[in-house]
């Protein structure tokens, strides 16, 4: 299958999971894709499936992230698309978290895609053109019991996201997040987690712990149908500015919104109070 004027698309952590999954439905239809991983040889079989370049990228290395951009600008001239899929897990209660579990997970999820933003966005200012997805998760936009500083990571990202979207909106670049709920990837089964938990999270977030892994293989959602659909958006006349993936992902970001207005209208006097009164 091939694509009329394919773009060029980069993709962090392709080793494994969405990542993988995205890059080989790019390269199945035709599509030119810089595909990266911490270890190339992971992903080295990705170059027989089609114009493929690939390079490793750990993304909590600014200056290796900098050097690929280089590279995929002069090997395919430019680059259209960025996806920000790198990222790992942590289970654990937010008091069972320790500091250093904490900090990877930020300088991964949050760091590491801010880091790519950061090297691509001058050659996209240039141009005046392209699109920088970042892969957050249903977690993102609602806390969940037992994945905390996770889910921490992936509202940061959400922050950073809209506001670049309002930054370089003007300069012909859009800004997506796409937020999936569960999906039958290695997520739940190879993240991290606490080594000593405490008692009395034991029903919540030891249940929580306990759910995920039970359900490694059995989640609803199928990964190949979220790539395609990854693209369908990025390739849209109107690209959404948020795309939750999969019924669960759907429901739960339409739940908050309608809980966050219910609560804003409840409170709306008190807190229009605090301003000073006008003139």
């Amino acid at each position: 299958m091939s694509t009329q004027n394919p773009k060029v698309w980069l993709v962090t952590g392709c080793s494994t999971g969405f990542g993988r999954y995205i890059a080989e439905h790019l390269l199945e239809v035709g599509e030119k894709v810089v595909v990266t991983a911490r270890k190339a040889d992971k992903i080295a079989d990705l170059e027989q499936k089609g114009d493929a370049l690939i390079l490793p990228l750990d993304v909590i290395d600014r200056d290796q992230c900098q050097k690929v951009v280089d590279a995929a600008e002069a090997h395919f001239g430019r680059i259209d698309v960025l996806i920000n899929n790198a990222g790992i897990g942590f289970f654990g209660a937010i008091e069972e978290t320790d500091e250093s579990n904490a900090r990877r997970l930020f300088d991964v999820n949050f760091f590491g895609t801010a880091n790519t933003i950061h090297s691509v966005l001058p050659h996209m200012r240039a141009r005046r053109s392209g699109t920088i997805v970042n892969l957050t998760s249903i977690g993102g936009l609602v806390g969940y019991t037992g994945v905390g500083y996770y889910c921490a990571t992936k509202f940061a990202v959400e922050g950073l996201s809209d506001t670049l979207r309002n930054e370089v909106a003007p300069l012909g670049i859009n800004v997506m997040t796409v937020e999936p709920s569960a999906f039958r990837t290695e997520w739940a089964g190879s993240s991290n987690e606490v080594s000593a938990s405490i008692e009395d999270y034991e029903a919540t977030a030891g249940e929580a712990r306990r759910a995920y892994h039970t359900s490694v293989g059995k989640q609803a959602g199928d990964p190949a149908r979220a790539a395609k659909a990854i693209r369908e958006a990025v390739l849209a006349q109107q690209p959404p500015h948020h795309l939750p993936l999969g019924n669960d992902a759907a429901d739960a970001a339409l739940k908050k919104a309608e809980d966050l207005k219910a609560n804003v209208l409840a409170w709306e006097a008190l807190s229009r109070s605090a301003d000073f009164p006008a003139n």
